[in-house]
């Protein structure tokens, strides 16, 4: 296994733990004499919805990660620090969901909460994009396939992508679930729209 192998087979690591964590916080009910046990399930909606948004956007980056990777032939050492920068935020995930899902039917709380939890998303956005600019800025640890200039145009598209992260912040002190929603149509928006690695059409001619 090359060195970028590793990289990305321990990332795959940590993203793995980071999202079986998520379902640890899921608790078991009681059932309660009014309602029953469908009833307490019903009334753990917020853990449900936390667990599922978190879900999707430890997912969704980890495919992101791995469309990266999968056109990275050698690695540095400021690659390797910026990516366990990234898997520390990823791994931090699970706290902040578990603390949204506690306080999301709460007012003041809720806001709060609803911050933290966009804040940790502010930072995994920012650590991607240090990944991505290092990557880009010389393209000397790309494969040959990759278009370097034309992955490096993509910058700013990508930077303005995450703009959303930062008013997901603003929203928290508004409404915790809309701020809960928000984060779930990013994390959508980055699925359906991955990370662009321009490849050349003959890299062989290259």
């Amino acid at each position: 296994m090359n060195e970028s192998g590793r990289v990305e087979a321990f990332s795959d690591g940590v993203f793995a733990i980071a999202i079986t964590l998520l379902v640890l916080d899921i608790k078991v009910p009681e059932a309660g004499e009014h309602g029953g046990l469908w009833h307490a399930l019903g009334a753990q909606w917020p853990s449900y919805t936390a667990y599922a948004v978190s879900f999707l956007v430890i997912g969704i980056m980890w495919v992101n990660h791995h469309q990266i990777f999968s056109h990275v032939a050698q690695v540095d050492r400021t690659l390797m620090f910026l990516n366990l920068l990234l898997l520390m935020v990823v791994a931090a995930v699970p706290w902040p969901t578990a603390m949204l899902a506690e306080y999301l039917r709460e007012d003041t709380a809720s806001h709060a909460a609803a911050a933290v939890y966009s804040l940790v998303m502010v930072a995994m956005a920012l650590a991607f994009q240090a990944l991505w600019w290092h990557l880009t800025r010389t393209g000397h640890l790309f494969d040959a396939r990759v278009d370097v200039p034309a992955a490096r145009a993509t910058r700013i598209r990508f930077a303005l992508g995450s703009l959303g992260y930062p008013l997901a912040v603003g929203l928290a002190f508004v409404s915790a679930p809309l701020t809960l929603a928000a984060h779930g149509l990013l994390a959508l928006y980055y699925g359906f729209n991955q990370v662009p690695v321009p490849t050349r059409q003959n890299p062989a001619m290259s």
